[in-house]
């Protein structure tokens, strides 16, 4: 993946064995409340866009089959990921390892100024800080809460994470491909989920970027940070933020070839791999940088990966 000019979030780098991770497998019992049914039917995934990144693969442009699904409308939010952790005792993998990753802006400046100093960045990638006792509760580190968060997005999630909540929940991760078909909400090759306009008459449409990334943010769609969940109107499909707010995980392993030759039937990535796809940006994203708020962008993780702008949605069949 090219990562040159990239806010996308940094991999966690805890040196542990990839492996261990469940084959997709059908999952159709979970509670379907505020999901909605996509139809099934071909579409036309990826895009061949002169802004996208040629090393992420979001080419060639293909006619794609899938059967219906049902989809989250939001992003889970940290109120449902406080219940799963309150019904399961469930600990996080950032939890667990004691640190994630917090955009420098995010982190209090007097913390802030100690970690600069001791070296607590990411090489290339300066804005993001290695925090420690940052995690899905406190996602800016020490003194920071979700208490006045409970409708944004849980954040600081890993793939591994995401995959232990969807299975409580009786539902699963949706592919690649049902991402992008619910984040297209209907329409056919526009760039963005709602049309080719990034701001149509004027409107911000997502929580993105704006300003001079990554020194400054203005804030012209309202929010620094995370929105909550229900902020931005919805696509064709109902579905809410569907570009930007957070990166969300979804089940595929990356390869910016693998689908170029199909298959294109239901398609759920390689059998293998070292890395998971993320789709739809996040609250980071500016088109200076990293553009991947576009409906067919693409980028991935490491599956132990956590950080202040990863979240995730889930899916289930029909």
């Amino acid at each position: 993946m090219s990562q040159a000019k990239s806010c996308c979030t940094p991999a966690g780098d805890h040196g542990l064995p990839v492996g261990g991770y469940p084959s997709f497998a059908r999952v159709a019992t979970g509670a379907i409340d505020d999901m909605a049914l996509i139809p099934g039917g071909t579409f036309l995934m990826g895009a061949e866009d002169a802004v996208g990144f040629p090393d992420d693969g979001e080419g060639p442009v293909r006619e794609v089959r899938l059967e219906p699904f049902y989809m989250d409308k939001y992003s889970v939010t940290n109120r449902q990921f406080d219940t799963f952790i309150r019904k399961t005792r469930y600990r996080t993998e950032a939890e667990n390892f004691g640190w994630s990753f917090v955009f420098w802006l995010l982190v209090p400046s007097p913390l802030r100024n100690t970690l600069q100093k001791h070296g607590e960045t990411v090489l290339g990638l300066e804005w993001w800080f290695r925090v420690e006792g940052a995690t899905w509760k406190h996602p800016r580190g020490p003194g920071s809460s979700i208490k006045k968060r409970l409708d944004h997005p849980a954040v600081h999630i890993s793939y591994r994470d995401a995959v232990a909540y969807a299975a409580w929940a009786g539902k699963r991760l949706p592919t690649e491909a049902e991402f992008e078909r619910a984040a297209r909400g209907g329409l056919v090759q526009k760039r963005y989920a709602w049309g080719d306009e990034l701001c149509p008459d004027g409107k911000h449409m997502c929580n993105i970027w704006q300003g001079d990334f990554p020194r400054s943010n203005s804030a012209d769609d309202g929010y620094v940070d995370t929105a909550p969940v229900f902020t931005f109107d919805p696509n064709g499909y109902g579905m809410h933020h569907m570009a930007g707010n957070v990166w969300e995980w979804c089940y595929d392993w990356w390869s910016p070839s693998f689908h170029v030759d199909g298959p294109w039937d239901n398609p759920i990535g390689p059998p293998s791999g070292e890395r998971k796809v993320m789709r739809g940006g996040s609250y980071l994203c500016h088109d200076s940088y990293c553009n991947r708020y576009r409906v067919a962008a693409r980028t991935s993780n490491t599956p132990d990966s956590s950080t202040g702008n990863l979240g995730f949605r889930c899916a289930r069949d029909v």
